[in-house]
């Protein structure tokens, strides 16, 4: 029952990736009724993604107050409602509307997806769950390209926001004709929540504002802010990349852009299971996390090449490296944050951690759209390049990956981490 809830939930992320990539994917098509310059199109990215960055934050403690399942359920019904109402825009501030009201409800996916995690998983089946869940993102940017570009060639561009919309709408009703535990899976097991995490240890009292005190934290979190900025580059940027200075067609990006979609969906699987295998050789978890980690972002920082790659071949092969490499990158970060926090700070610590990462990518944004304006989009590459290594660097200066309650209290661990 445990994976079951996995799927469904990389379901939802699924489609939060296949409407948050509608924009960017169908820019060219929209642009033909809606002017939008580089910088417009930025600002349009930057307002979903300070919407999205408040929601960040606020969504964990909003998911913590309802549960996980009334929670996603009001998240994705409020989503789809804000994609659908992107078919209606008549001009750029309408757009800019629906794109901040898309940010408000995805904010608050990712927080629920590792509160799920926390709830239902032990530790030794958290990483291959989250990389279940976040396999989920690249299958909705799989799916986006050849989608929108079968959509646009028998009608407008309308109707993609309208047929993603209903997308969510579907899954809120399947996630609710579900069977789930009425219990955690630690109430179930008869193991306390901080036990799943590795240690059985008393519930003392630990406020989450304590959380930024300790240095695993915050050297976790800055991590995090860096390499999403990166991602968010990636994400948005690619699509018109590929055509404004590749040349391709929106056919051909239909046909070929899937291709790093897919190298990140293998990227979230594979980041899983080689954590979890250096932990079954007896690595550690912090030993086995980081290792994972630092080889992504050495990987992700190679791939910053792409800008100047002079075959298209080549450029698409190192931008599927990198995409490969965050989502390694991605799954182990996202496992390691619900490792070190009590499990009750679980969803409102990595609130805060992606929102911050969400507003250094919406101040990235508005510095991208003008910079490829001006100098084109190879400076914007070595940036995204440079997070990388920025946050190796950071993670390296972490120290330990052990649960916090456990430093806190001094008591020691019960299962090795170093």
């Amino acid at each position: 029952m445990r994976w079951r809830i996995a799927i469904l939930v990389s379901a939802a992320i699924a489609i939060s990736y296949l409407d948050r990539q509608t924009l960017p994917v169908a820019v060219k098509a929209i642009s033909a009724d809606i002017p939008l310059s580089n910088e417009q199109f930025s600002t349009l990215q930057s307002a979903f993604l300070f919407a999205y960055a408040l929601m960040y934050a606020a969504g964990g403690k909003f998911v913590d107050i309802l549960g996980t399942r009334r929670g996603l359920t009001a998240i994705m019904v409020f989503w789809s409602f804000a994609c659908a109402s992107h078919a209606l825009a008549t001009g750029f501030v309408m757009l800019a509307i629906s794109r901040f009201l898309l940010g408000v409800g995805e904010g608050g996916g990712f927080p629920a997806a590792t509160r799920a995690v926390a709830e239902w998983f032990p530790t030794r089946e958290r990483a291959t769950a989250m990389g279940i869940i976040n396999a989920g993102t690249a299958v909705g940017a799989i799916l986006a390209p050849p989608l929108i570009a079968a959509v646009l060639g028998f009608t407008n561009w309308r109707w993609i926001f309208v047929l993603t919309g209903g997308f969510g709408l579907l899954w809120a009703v399947w996630w609710n004709w579900s069977r789930f535990p009425a219990a955690e899976s630690s109430n179930r097991m008869g193991v306390a929540p901080e036990a799943m995490a590795g240690a059985a240890v008393p519930m003392l009292p630990f406020p989450w504002t304590r959380l930024f005190f300790i240095r695993e934290t915050r050297g976790l979190v800055a991590a995090k802010f860096l390499s999403d900025a990166a991602w968010f580059f990636y994400l948005f940027w690619i699509p018109a990349y590929f055509q404004d200075v590749r040349g391709l067609s929106l056919a051909r990006v239909g046909k070929l852009l899937w291709i790093p979609y897919f190298c990140s969906f293998i990227g979230a699987l594979a980041g899983a299971a080689a954590s979890g295998a250096l932990i079954r050789k007896g690595w550690g978890v912090s030993r086995s996390r980081k290792t994972v980690l630092l080889a992504a972002a050495f990987l992700a920082a190679i791939s910053a090449c792409a800008g100047f790659a002079s075959l298209t071949v080549l450029a698409l092969a190192l931008v599927s490296l990198a995409l490969f490499s965050h989502q390694i990158w991605s799954t182990n970060i996202h496992t390691a944050i619900t490792e070190i926090s009590p499990s009750k700070h679980v969803a409102i610590l990595y609130g805060i951690s992606g929102a911050g990462g969400t507003f250094v990518g919406a101040g990235a944004q508005l510095v991208i759209g003008r910079l490829i304006d001006l100098h084109g989009y190879k400076p914007a590459f070595v940036g995204a390049g440079g997070m990388y290594v920025l946050a190796a660097g950071l993670l390296l200066s972490a120290g330990v990956l052990e649960p916090i309650r456990r430093k806190a209290t001094g008591l020691s661990p019960s299962f090795p981490v170093s």
